[in-house]
């Protein structure tokens, strides 16, 4: 007679962070503690590096100083260096440059800290300055901004985040590692029996439901992008906080959301924004990335591309999402 020994259910623990939610699973329930360890230390150094709210951070001090070289970390420099590739693989659609855009049209202070209807009148906007304006040096870490440019890195900090602390965690303990940082979703290690099921909603904070639709991700990263969490009112306008860096406008809303599979987190967040922003060209654009899609209309048409498959129905163990 033999004994089958069933594998022990994923752990997992959930708190705020970086103005959302952090979510961390781990396949050893005695790795969790480590695990988290990893993970905190990797938010407060991306919160420290590339936050807009903070006075200290290291974005608002090289903001302070565009149109003069300055000198960046390391952890900033990489983050720059994600934030471009994004740029030059969308052709501009996913562009650093929009910082001024965005505070323009009243996302200047952390989501939860913003008046949700706001009297101001919006200002003029105009395109962003182009990603390509900026000199940057990545051997000696020179950086030039042009001048009056804010950078905004939320396209893709946030991802590279989720994709470093899930790397870092799975080395340091041995295990299946998860990590969902709102929509942006990264892997590393093996995965669970079956592969960690992931329920796909426009909000992350909702609790997941048995009816919603899921996928099993066995690895990679997933990414979601959307226009109806993240809304705000100003002069009797609702705006979203996807800027299209042609126009300094929020993105043309055609899609609600897009969820996009990819081998990195930043490869996945930064074709779920792009679709966004591209709006009608969205669906020819992804087809040449190849990449596994499923894009939901705003009437709740849904267009899966790259071999997405239909939608399961089965809900999401340990709420990961």
């Amino acid at each position: 007679m033999t004994t089958r020994t069933r594998a022990p259910s994923p752990a997992q623990v959930v708190f705020p962070a970086l103005g959302t939610t952090a979510v961390l699973l781990v396949t050893d329930p005695r790795a969790l503690p480590a695990a988290e360890a990893v993970l905190r230390a990797e938010l407060a150094a991306v919160d420290l590096a590339c936050s807009r709210f903070r006075p200290d951070s290291e974005l608002t001090r090289v903001n302070l100083t565009a149109g003069t070289p300055t000198t960046v970390g390391e952890r900033f420099a990489e983050a720059l260096q994600a934030a471009l590739r994004a740029a030059r693989l969308t052709d501009g659609a996913v562009d650093p440059t929009v910082g001024n855009a965005v505070t323009a049209l009243g996302y200047d202070r952390t989501f939860a800290s913003l008046r949700p209807d706001d009297a101001r009148p919006l200002p003029i906007t105009r395109s962003a300055p182009g990603w390509h304006r900026i000199a940057w040096d990545p051997r000696t870490r020179r950086l030039r901004l042009p001048p009056h440019t804010r950078l905004d890195l939320g396209a893709t900090a946030k991802a590279l985040a989720s994709d470093r602390a899930a790397r870092r965690a799975a080395a340091a303990t041995g295990c299946g590692v998860l990590v969902g940082l709102g929509g942006d979703l990264a892997t590393a290690g093996p995965a669970p029996e079956g592969g960690w099921r992931v329920a796909l909603a426009d909000d992350h904070a909702r609790p997941a439901t048995d009816h919603g639709p899921a996928v099993a991700v066995t690895g990679g990263a997933l990414a979601t992008s959307g226009i109806r969490v993240r809304t705000w009112r100003r002069a009797g306008r609702t705006l979203h906080h996807i800027v299209d860096p042609a126009t300094g406008e929020p993105a043309t809303p055609v899609w609600c959301t897009v969820t996009v599979a990819a081998a990195t987190c930043v490869d996945a967040n930064t074709a779920s924004t792009a679709a966004i922003v591209l709006a009608d060209r969205a669906v020819t654009w992804l087809r040449s990335t190849a990449l596994p899609a499923r894009l939901v209309r705003l009437d709740g048409t849904v267009v899966r591309l790259g071999g997405w498959p239909p939608d399961s129905q089965a809900p999401a163990p340990g709420g990961s999402r």
